[in-house]
């Protein structure tokens, strides 16, 4: 089975479940549900802000590091 990572949070999606969004430049978004859609999509809200994502974790590892050094 193929899994996918949502585009917007970073979870994993299940085979058969989230939203797919092709872009008219054809980039392909997928999402794990209507919120992170809605945020990356209506609300145009950047990931690395957003504090239930992965990527805002990441960043904030890479930022205590920098502080410790």
């Amino acid at each position: 089975m193929i899994t996918k990572n949502c585009t917007f949070c970073g979870k994993t999606i299940e085979p058969g479940t989230g939203i797919i969004y092709v872009r008219k430049d054809g980039n392909i978004l997928n999402f794990c549900s209507n919120k992170c859609k809605t945020n990356m999509i209506v609300l145009k809200r950047v990931q690395r802000r957003v504090k239930w994502t992965g990527e805002y974790h990441t960043m904030k590892e890479i930022r205590k590091q920098a502080v410790k050094h």
